[in-house]
């Protein structure tokens, strides 16, 4: 038998973030667009944060 308790945790790490990313973003909408700009910043905020790293790193 494997244990699968890590991948669990690491699910429910990003799942706080991406509500986290949620809450920061609607805080900072005014209009109409930006509430639908910042659901979408928060599904996608960890991809653009690991590409900010690599372009900041060279790679």
């Amino acid at each position: 038998m494997s244990s699968r308790a890590g991948a669990a945790g690491g699910g429910a790490i990003y799942g706080l973030g991406i509500f986290g990313a949620f809450v920061y973003y609607w805080q900072q909408s005014d209009s109409f667009w930006e509430y639908v700009l910042s659901f979408i910043q928060g599904l996608f905020w960890p991809a653009w944060m690991v590409y900010e790293v690599f372009k900041a790193l060279g790679a």
